[in-house]
């Protein structure tokens, strides 16, 4: 059996582009916010299809990570029901076209200050990141070649011996971004390969419960010699890219005032 963590940025429902003009996604036109089932395993943000996105599984707390773009530690203040109380959001977003994920977000932001009155405030600070690089033998990665206007695709899938991730016409900083907000690191991931590219790759490794927010479990090596690479060895044998880790600046976000959304 597997489980699907973080985001898929689908790109089921996408139509022609050129024949319709982009409207402005500032907010969904309609969303309904319910809790999470108790007994719920997994979480993810994806949409459904052109018009439909849907949120499963997740806290305030990380709805403002995916939102803003910021790794656990980078969220701090609000109330405690901010982590422990989830929910399941399904929206409306206007138009004929798909919003891409930048879009999405910007939708979700204006959702979190409408239906959870969510007030913040900004402070920077200093935290552990990791750089990603390019390594010693040079990149591996395969140009896409997807239409221009194609979204992009990442999904981090769990099995029960390994952890794949297919990214299909995807950029280096939105792979950094991937491994960043989506728990599949626990630091901040700053884009340094100054690669401008969109590129098609399959990255696989051994699981690790420190990823993910705690939530794999280190399973016992396999008898058949199969054992998959960490995740560092794999994206440098895999990628030709390096993680290398060092110190920057990150602006924090800090909750201020939250409230639980009114009933549907």
């Amino acid at each position: 059996m597997q489980l699907t963590l973080a985001v898929l940025i689908s790109t089921a429902g996408i139509f022609a582009q050129s024949s319709a003009t982009r409207p402005a996604f500032d907010a969904f036109e309609v969303a309904t916010i319910k809790p999470a089932a108790d007994d719920q395993s997994g979480a993810f943000i994806r949409m459904q299809s052109a018009h439909r996105f849907y949120v499963k599984n997740y806290s305030l707390k990380s709805l403002v990570m995916a939102a803003y773009n910021l790794t656990p530690r980078a969220v701090s203040g609000g109330p405690a029901w901010a982590v422990s109380d989830r929910y399941d959001i399904l929206a409306g977003t206007p138009g004929e076209l798909q919003p891409n994920l930048d879009e999405q977000m910007s939708m979700l932001r204006k959702l979190l200050a409408d239906r959870f009155k969510l007030t913040f405030h900004r402070e920077p600070k200093e935290f552990s990141i990791y750089a990603l690089t390019i390594a010693k033998n040079g990149p591996k990665l395969k140009e896409s070649t997807a239409p221009p206007d194609k979204l992009p695709e990442l999904v981090s899938v769990v099995f029960p011996d390994r952890v794949l991730l297919p990214a299909r016409n995807a950029s280096t900083a939105e792979f950094a971004a991937h491994l960043m907000n989506r728990g599949v690191l626990d630091r901040p991931v700053a884009d340094k390969t100054g690669l401008s590219g969109k590129y098609d790759f399959d990255l696989e490794w051994a699981d690790d419960e420190t990823q993910f927010g705690g939530q794999l479990r280190k399973r016992a090596s396999p008898d058949d010699g199969s054992e998959k690479p960490d995740f560092f060895a794999a994206v440098q044998q895999q990628l030709g890219l390096r993680l290398e880790a060092t110190k920057g600046p990150i602006e924090t976000l800090v909750i201020d005032r939250a409230e639980r959304p009114s009933d549907n």
